[in-house]
């Protein structure tokens, strides 16, 4: 179990670092391009928002309302290295393709698609 536990918190990391870069352009890219702000400016400015938004609003993306419910055995993880795992492979490829895409809809797509593997239809 405590292996499982590392490895929960490793893909959550993993894809808190893959939000950051991949959600950083999406959101700078109409203040730079316009030329109200320098890059580096622009980036220091979302860094210090989405720092201060995290304490203000909360962070409950991930808080896995979707995935509970009576087919998931007590103790038992519920889908969440499969969901990070999928939402990494989605902001990996989305990033490459250069698509625009929202990590935060990847990670409850990711959950979704769990526990759907889980339980089925």
């Amino acid at each position: 179990m405590l292996t499982i536990v590392i490895l929960i918190i490793f893909f959550a990391l993993v894809f808190d670092f893959l939000n950051g870069f991949h959600d950083a352009a999406n959101s700078i890219a109409t203040i730079v391009s316009t030329r109200v702000l320098t890059p580096l400016q622009a980036v220091c400015w979302a860094a210090f928002f989405n720092f201060i938004a995290a304490f203000t609003f909360g962070v409950g993306c991930g808080d896995h309302r979707l995935a509970r419910g009576s087919f998931v055995p007590r103790g038992e993880p519920r889908g969440d290295p499969g969901g990070l795992i999928g939402a990494i492979a989605w902001n990996i490829i989305t990033w490459y393709l250069g698509l625009p895409t929202s990590s935060s809809h990847a990670l409850i797509g990711g959950f979704a698609g769990a526990a759907l593997t889980k339980a089925g239809f």
